[in-house]
């Protein structure tokens, strides 16, 4: 078994942990009415999105979410969150070191013996979720556990969920599909862009990702027989229909979507075996980016 189909598998425990854990951290969390940005690289990137909608959408205050590369110097927020697996990730280190004694951060990392542990205000630890692989799974999903139950949002269907996305086989000819496009909603377009990322890292393969009602501005026109059409939560009204009559393969997500995010990892392995890749090595990839000063 490869670590990232190992570390994959472990999630639901992950997941039962991150929550129980939430309160221990509320100090170190956006509070109420806060104005917070959430930042992070690749995978943290996108968890980020999601939480961001989330976070929103419980009525917890304005949230935005970016690249860390990416963030507005000039705009004022009451705390800024960075997502960092490894600790060590060049372009949250900057971000951080520049916001420092101005505005209060906060960084969910996987490892305490790292750079980010000083570059932060506050910290959360989650390094019993820490992986070996590259590809990124548990550690990025756990986060955003623990962030949905320090919002107040019900995590245990989730849960239960994940062990049924762990346990319930692929839908048939998937593996064999030449293209996959992931399609989300509000909170599920983060996961969506993540379910993408995860097939193009692991196995090398044509994936996109869009926000649902966006999927007919255009995108709809590569769909065809052989090509995979998967939606991560609840699906804008006729749209399985119009993928159908393309001919091409229409997944849909009927568990919590956190948990069709678990299946899109599992299939990224499944695609990946089949193709003869080592989903534990990734083309021209690294656990993390550190750049040359």
């Amino acid at each position: 078994m490869s670590h990232v189909e190992g570390e994959l598998n472990s999630q639901p425990e992950c997941w039962t942990r991150a929550a129980e854990e939430a309160g221990r951290h509320r100090e170190a969390l956006p509070a109420p009415g806060e104005r917070v940005a959430i930042v992070g690289c690749g995978t943290s990137y996108f968890m980020a999105q999601a939480v961001a909608v989330l976070r929103e959408s419980a009525g917890q205050g304005e949230t935005d979410a970016f690249a860390a590369s990416e963030f507005p110097r000039g705009r004022s927020y009451d705390r800024v969150v960075a997502l960092t697996r490894s600790g060590t990730t060049t372009e949250v280190l900057d971000l951080l070191g520049q916001l420092k004694g101005g505005t209060r951060t906060t960084a969910i990392t996987a490892d305490p013996d790292t750079p980010v542990m000083s570059a932060a205000d506050d910290l959360v630890v989650l390094d019993f979720a820490d992986e070996r692989s590259v590809v990124q799974t548990r550690f990025a999903t756990t986060a955003l556990t623990l962030l949905r139950a320090h919002l107040g949002l019900d995590t245990d269907a989730a849960v239960a969920d994940a062990r049924t996305a762990l346990t319930t086989p692929l839908p048939a000819a998937l593996v064999a599909c030449t293209q996959f496009t992931f399609l989300g909603r509000g909170w599920t377009v983060g996961l969506a862009n993540e379910a993408g990322l995860k097939m193009r890292e692991a196995s090398l393969s044509w994936t996109e990702a869009y926000p649902a009602m966006e999927y007919r501005h255009g995108p709809i026109s590569i769909t065809t027989k052989g090509t995979a059409t998967w939606m991560l939560g609840e699906a804008p009204e006729g749209l399985a229909e119009q993928v159908r009559s393309t001919g091409g393969l229409w997944i849909e997500g009927g568990l919590d979507p956190l948990a069709e995010l678990v299946r899109a990892q599992r299939l990224a392995v499944a695609v990946a075996d089949a193709r003869g890749l080592d989903p534990d090595q990734p083309r021209h990839l690294t656990r993390s980016v550190i750049l040359a000063p």
